[in-house]
C-alpha cells in the first residue's frame, strides 16, 4: 500500500526586503517518512518550515494539506522570559488543551517526566529541547517539523534525540519534517532529502556515498566525514550570496 499524502507544496516562491528567499519550491511529505531540508545558512530552510506550518502565508505557489492535519513544530529558537514564572508542565498545556495523563506520557517519551514542575527558564538548553520535543507529539500529530532540533545540544545528546525522533515516528506513524546540519547522523535516518539553496537544487532518496564531487563542493569537509551522505548532481552553481549564478547542461 502507498503511503498517505499529507502535504504537497508546488512553485512556493517568498521574497522578503527585496531578497529572493526561496524560488519556485516543489516536495511531497507522505505519512510515516522522514524528511530532511539540507543546505547552506540563508538557504531558506527555517522560512520553508514556517510556510508548511502556515506561519507564513503571503508567498507564492500552493499548499495543500490533508484536511484537518494536525501538525506539531519544535522552531530553531525558543525565547522564554526569565520574569514570567512557567512550569514545564503549563508550557505543555500552553496552546492546546491537554490532559495531565497525556503531558505526562510525552514527557517519559523524552525521559525528561523529572521535570514536569521545574521552571522553564530553569532548565538547560538539552532539557528545554527534550521538553519541546515532548511537547510537539501531543495530540497525535499527522506532520511533526522540526528545525535544527539539535542546535545547542552535545553529541551525545545529539545521537539521542535523532533516536528519539525516529521512535516517534515509528510510534505515531506521522511524517516528520527535519531541517538539520548534522548530516553525519540524521543522513542514514531519512527517508527523503531537499537540498535547499534558494531554490531546490536537488530531491529524493539518501544513498551511502562517502565522496561524491558534487555533494563535496556544497558542504566541503562536513560531507567528508559524513557516516551516510545524499548522492545528487547539481545542474548550476551559486555565487558567494547564495544566487543561482550559472547552469551547465550535459
Amino acid at each position: 500500500m502507498a503511503p498517505e499524502l499529507l502535504l504537497r507544496a508546488s512553485d512556493i516562491s517568498y521574497s522578503s526586503g527585496g531578497k529572493n528567499i526561496l524560488d519556485k519550491v516543489s516536495f511531497e511529505l507522505y505519512r510515516s517518512q522522514i524528511t530532511t531540508i539540507i543546505g547552506p545558512n540563508g538557504a531558506g530552510k527555517s522560512t520553508l518550515t514556517s510556510i508548511v506550518n502556515g506561519l507564513i502565508e503571503n508567498h507564492s505557489g500552493t499548499i495543500e494539506r490533508l484536511p484537518s492535519l494536525k501538525i506539531g513544530y519544535l522552531p530553531q529558537k525558543v525565547y522564554v522570559n526569565t520574569l514570567m514564572p512557567l512550569s514545564v508542565q503549563r508550557l505543555m498545556q500552553l496552546t492546546q488543551r491537554a490532559k495531565e495523563a497525556e503531558v505526562d506520557e510525552a514527557l517519559s517519551q523524552t525521559n525528561v517526566a523529572y521535570l514536569k514542575h521545574r521552571q522553564v527558564h530553569s532548565l538547560s538548553e538539552g532539557e528545554l529541547k527534550r521538553v519541546l520535543l515532548a511537547r510537539t507529539t501531543l495530540g497525535d500529530p499527522d506532520l511533526i517539523v522540526l528545525d535544527e532540533p539539535t542546535a545547542g545540544v552535545d553529541v551525545t545528546g545529539e545521537i539521542k534525540m535523532y533516536e528519539l525522533i525516529g521512535e516517534f515516528r515509528n510510534r505515531l506513524q506521522c511524517a516528520v519534517l527535519l531541517v538539520s546540519h548534522d548530516l553525519h547522523l540524521v543522513m542514514s535516518k531519512t527517508d527523503q532529502v531537499l537540498c535547499l539553496n534558494q531554490h531546490l537544487c536537488c530531491s529524493g532518496l539518501p544513498e551511502s556515498v562517502s565522496k561524491h564531487p558534487e555533494y563535496l563542493a556544497l558542504f566541503g569537509d562536513q560531507a567528508a566525514d559524513a557516516i551516510a551522505v545524499y548522492a545528487h548532481r547539481h545542474d548550476h552553481v551559486h555565487d558567494v550570496s547564495g544566487q543561482q549564478e550559472s547552469c551547465q547542461h550535459d
